[in-house]
């Protein structure tokens, strides 16, 4: 994180003030001068859940005792971000690269919080749609100007010649877009509803992007809406137990609209069980997205393992708009 936000400073890609540190008495000092609401990130990998939305200061410097001096992420909380607090609604764009040609995938909105109304600690992500219309077509090529843009020109400069996707999470603030952060992959549960709208082949569009002739190939979506719902366990992000015999799966095999994808899955003795946090992505196509989040919760009541949660939301925010 820390990497990808000096980046960005580098090449003026808007983003949220921020500063870094690797001590938590100078970072806890930061925290008292600036005030709350105020963001404490860990800044290597810590499966989605090392970004603390800390809404007092004692919250904050709470969220730096765990990370700093607990270690609740390991090695990923050396060094840690506090960054000012955007208020917004958040969106992802995603793009395929072969270090030339740019070819950008559908947006989509996550829903990164356990509870439904955005409330709770923040998760891997409980649930996506795609496309995000908080992105319109105007936003989108605002974004390709002035962050994929200068993006492709940082990489260049830098002598990183990256093939792949870039995943982009995006903060609408006050009608303009910032930059919360970069993956070097696919967003999950994003990546779900994309790649079901997809109507080109996906293993043609990464093969021209390893071998740098994207600019050979058309990308074509279906004239549909998608969306995920994500299963998760009881007590996830926290702890939770692991498993739970899984029911209903066969139910859905032969449904048209919907693919439901595993995540924390396992086999035991011949059943599908539960082994992780994020278990299940329910994922519907629909004509609109009301349709397609009807299609995701009706799926949804196929589904039964013991502690099963899922946020009942995935969708709303959309269909208000």
């Amino acid at each position: 994180k820390v990497f990808s936000k000096d980046f960005m400073l580098r090449y003026g890609i808007p983003t949220a003030e921020y500063k870094t540190f690797s001590s938590y008495l100078q970072a806890a000092e930061y925290v008292r001068l600036k005030g709350a609401p105020i963001v404490i990130k860990a800044d290597g990998l810590a499966a989605g859940k090392g970004v603390i939305v800390a809404k007092t200061v004692e919250e904050a410097t709470d969220a730096l005792s765990l990370i700093m001096k607990d270690k609740a992420f390991g090695d990923a909380g050396k060094k840690v971000l506090v960054e000012q607090c955007l208020v917004g609604e958040e969106a992802s764009f995603m793009f395929l690269t072969d270090g030339k040609t740019v070819v950008p995938l559908a947006t989509s909105q996550d829903h990164k919080q356990i509870f439904d109304g955005d409330k709770g600690p923040n998760t891997g992500g409980m649930g996506a749609y795609s496309p995000a219309p908080v992105l319109t077509e105007e936003l989108n090529e605002e974004i390709m100007e002035d962050v994929v843009g200068p993006i492709m020109k940082g990489l260049k400069r830098e002598g990183i010649n990256y093939r792949g996707v870039i995943y982009v999470g995006i903060m609408m603030c006050k009608g303009k877009p910032y930059v919360l952060e970069f993956n070097v992959r696919f967003g999950d549960p994003e990546a779900q509803p994309i790649l079901s709208r997809l109507d080109s082949d996906l293993f043609e569009l990464l093969k021209a992007t390893a071998e740098g002739r994207l600019n050979e190939v058309e990308v074509k979506w279906k004239d549909e809406v998608a969306i995920c719902v994500v299963l998760s366990s009881k007590g996830y992000p926290g702890e939770y137990e692991k498993g739970k015999k899984i029911k209903g799966l066969d139910s859905l095999k032969d449904k048209k609209d919907v693919v439901v994808f595993h995540a924390g899955t396992g086999l035991k003795d011949g059943d599908v069980v539960t082994s992780g946090g994020r278990v299940l992505g329910v994922t519907a196509l629909g004509k609109d997205i009301r349709t397609a989040q009807d299609n995701a919760y009706k799926a949804i009541k196929e589904i039964d393992f013991e502690g099963m949660y899922y946020r009942k939301d995935i969708g709303d925010k959309a269909i208000k708009k």
